[in-house]
């Protein structure tokens, strides 16, 4: 079982408008704490115990504020090197086959993802479990979803449910990868090839933070939520 977690943040938030110019979106306020709080409820509501954390924009400010935290940093100095190349780059300091990865600039209701994943997670069928929305409990999202899942949990491409940024995604294939700067739709499309790409259903709400409207459909979320 994994008990590794990577939390993607080093974007530079340009959806956010003025609100990332002096501030990492990760560090936005949701409901009375930053983003990147929520993410890490999660983790430690969870068997994860080693947390890998990448930075780019303003990324002082992350290492500042989580001080104190057994977290390690993957520094992306020079450019952003996008959702795959970010994760081959920290591959060193996850140490570990199978990692978890979860996005900071999402806010969940129901039950918490990641044991969700841990306990689905068949390493023997699959190479990557990617925890999936229905488009309407997929808040503040405007895509017409990211895959199609079969019975037995297999994705496709497709218009149907939506991709949370949380997922479970065995690492050989990354650091297979020549290029520096890639998306993991690279390597999930040969893990689709091969049937190995399978998801899972949320059985709550997920709220994507990554423009300014989403702050407050997040915050009227949560309160309408018992978790």
């Amino acid at each position: 079982m994994p008990h590794t977690a990577m939390i993607f943040a080093a974007g530079r938030g340009t959806r956010m408008g003025a609100l990332t110019q002096s501030l990492p979106k990760p560090l936005i306020p949701v409901a009375g704490k930053p983003l990147i709080d929520h993410a890490l409820a999660l983790i430690d509501d969870s068997p994860i115990d080693r947390i890998v954390v990448n930075l780019h924009h303003l990324g002082d400010q992350l290492v500042d504020h989580l001080n104190g935290r057994d977290i390690l940093f993957s520094h992306e100095n020079h450019q952003l090197l996008e959702t795959g190349g970010g994760l081959k780059q920290a591959l060193s300091l996850l140490k570990s086959d199978e990692i978890v990865t979860l996005n900071s600039d999402a806010v969940w209701t129901g039950r918490n993802p990641i044991p969700a994943l841990l306990h689905a997670w068949d390493p023997d069928r699959m190479d990557a479990l990617l925890m999936l929305v229905a488009p309407q409990n997929a808040v503040g999202h405007k895509g017409q979803g990211d895959f199609l899942m079969s019975p037995d949990g297999i994705l496709r491409r497709g218009a149907g449910l939506t991709y949370t940024g949380c997922q479970i995604i065995k690492t050989a294939a990354v650091s297979k990868v020549v290029e520096d700067v890639f998306s993991l739709n690279i390597v999930w499309d040969q893990m689709l090839a091969e049937n190995r790409a399978f998801g899972i259903e949320h059985n709550g709400r997920w709220c994507d933070v990554g423009h300014p409207e989403g702050i407050v459909l997040a915050e009227t979320m949560l309160r309408g939520s018992d978790v």
